[in-house]
C-alpha cells in the first residue's frame, strides 16, 4: 500500500513537502508522483528509481521540485519549492513493481497507486 500525504493551502513562491510511504509486502523499484486538475490529463512529475536512485523531473518542474528517498522509513519525498498556482492538483504516488534500468514519468507504467493529497497554490 501506498499513503501520500503533506499536501495543503500555500502561497504562491511558498513551498510544501509531500512523502510517500509504501508499507505492506509490496516489491517497488521505481515511486513516481503525479498530479491531476479537474478536467485535465495526468500529470507526471517526478519518479525515483529505488535501487539506485535514478531521478527524473517534468518540465514544469525542474529546478523547483526535487525527489529524494529515505530507505530506512520506506518513504519518498517530494520536496515544493517556489510553487505557483498552476501547481494546484491532486498529487498521487504511484509504484512500478517490474524491474526497469529508469523510471518513466508515464502513468501507464505503474501498478499501484497511492490515494491522493491535495495541494492549493494561492495567488
Amino acid at each position: 500500500q501506498l499513503q501520500a500525504s503533506g499536501g495543503g493551502l500555500v502561497q504562491a513562491g511558498g513551498s510544501l513537502r509531500l512523502s510517500c510511504t509504501a508499507s505492506g509486502n509490496g516489491n517497488y523499484y521505481v515511486i513516481g508522483w503525479f498530479r491531476q486538475v479537474p478536467g485535465k490529463e495526468r500529470e507526471g512529475v517526478s519518479c525515483i528509481t529505488l535501487r539506485d536512485g535514478g531521478i527524473d523531473y517534468g518540465d514544469s518542474v525542474k529546478g523547483r521540485f526535487t525527489v529524494s528517498r529515505d530507505e530506512s522509513k520506506s518513504t519518498v519525498y517530494l520536496q515544493m519549492h517556489s510553487l505557483e498556482p498552476e501547481d494546484t492538483g491532486v498529487y498521487y504516488c504511484a509504484a512500478e513493481s517490474a524491474w526497469t534500468l529508469s523510471c518513466a514519468l508515464a502513468s501507464a507504467e505503474y501498478d499501484y497507486w497511492g490515494q491522493g493529497t491535495q495541494v492549493t497554490v494561492s495567488s
